[in-house]
């Protein structure tokens, strides 16, 4: 995703909690999130993906030419990774030491070492990579090129590209299943597609059913169900072993992230309108719960399943603002 507005002097993140204090019946009939804090922040610009980290209480945040990285119980900045060209995603490997940055500006993968957020190596990929993710089986870096339409596979020991996959249209967002597959959105070709880590191979390829321009993509491990946000207004649920689309929900417009909580069986899409949409997956008809007012442009977000929050950014809006070529995916 990309912004096209211009934006004021500040921007936010916005909080939100799990209330805790009454029973799952009651949180399922009550609205179960809330707005707990908004960080009003100094810098100004664009924005794409934001990650938490729970072990280190931290949230980073790409901003277009640099990485923010917040405590994400302060909303307090910690530091900065600068010097970047039009940055989109973060992943994170196994180790606990090392970060990955998606750089479509630069056509690149940049490394930088968590701990003092000094920038390590450049590593290149396709063109315009966006999305990125780490695979635990085989300890690799998957970035996927938005205008290239193929997918850079790294080591993250050598840190050499091992392949490159060609993809059928423009890929979003990624998730893996942690035994070696990732799934993936095409967002010119309403599908799903499915990668195997260990070949380094396309699989299969899944048309949506009434699920449209899929951006942001969540994973349930547990009953292996996908849940894609669509244009139109809806969140497909879709199988991942057969990748049959089951249900959709209905969500607010303009999504570009989705989250799951395995504690809770709920799917988020955070919706571009200004609204957070929660819906129940162990109801059999995906009944959606709740739909939390936040702010307009507040499309992208990243949930910490340790303590129940989901972390949101967006800005106050300034007329319409051409975005650089480079920053777009």
């Amino acid at each position: 995703m990309t912004l096209r507005n211009s934006l004021r002097i500040c921007w936010y993140a916005i909080v939100l909690a799990w209330i805790a204090s009454m029973s799952g019946n009651q949180l399922k009939a009550q609205q179960p999130y809330r707005i707990l804090d908004q960080w009003k922040l100094a810098d100004s610009g664009w924005w794409d993906y934001l990650v938490v980290d729970p072990p280190t209480h931290r949230l980073y945040i790409t901003r277009g030419d640099h990485l923010d990285v917040l405590d994400s119980d302060t909303g307090k900045l910690v530091g900065t990774v600068a010097g970047l060209h039009g940055i989109h995603g973060v992943a994170f490997d196994a180790t606990g030491k090392f970060g990955y940055i998606s750089d479509g500006g630069a056509n690149a993968v940049v490394v930088f070492d968590r701990a003092s957020l000094a920038t390590l190596a450049t590593i290149p990929a396709g063109t315009g990579p966006d999305a990125i993710v780490y695979e635990p089986v085989t300890k690799t870096i998957w970035a996927f090129n938005g205008r290239s339409h193929n997918a850079t596979e790294i080591d993250t020991l050598t840190r050499k590209v091992i392949a490159t996959i060609a993809l059928p249209g423009k890929p979003e967002s990624p998730v893996v299943d942690g035994h070696g597959f990732i799934y993936d959105n095409i967002e010119d070709k309403s599908e799903i597609v499915k990668l195997d880590a260990k070949a380094g191979t396309l699989l299969a390829e899944w048309p949506l059913k009434d699920c449209e321009s899929p951006s942001g993509l969540a994973f349930d491990s547990g009953s292996k169900r996908l849940f894609p946000v669509c244009d139109g207004k809806k969140m497909g649920i879709v199988d991942a072993n057969s990748g049959k689309t089951l249900a959709t929900a209905a969500i607010g417009d303009g999504p570009d992230a989705a989250g799951w909580s395995a504690k809770h069986k709920l799917a988020f899409a955070s919706c571009g309108e200004g609204v957070l949409a929660v819906v129940d997956t162990a109801s059999p008809d995906y009944k959606t719960i709740q739909m939390l007012p936040t702010k307009r442009g507040a499309r992208t977000m990243a949930y910490d399943a340790t303590n129940d929050r989901i972390y949101l950014v967006t800005a106050d809006f300034g007329p319409p603002l051409k975005i650089p070529v480079h920053a777009r995916p």
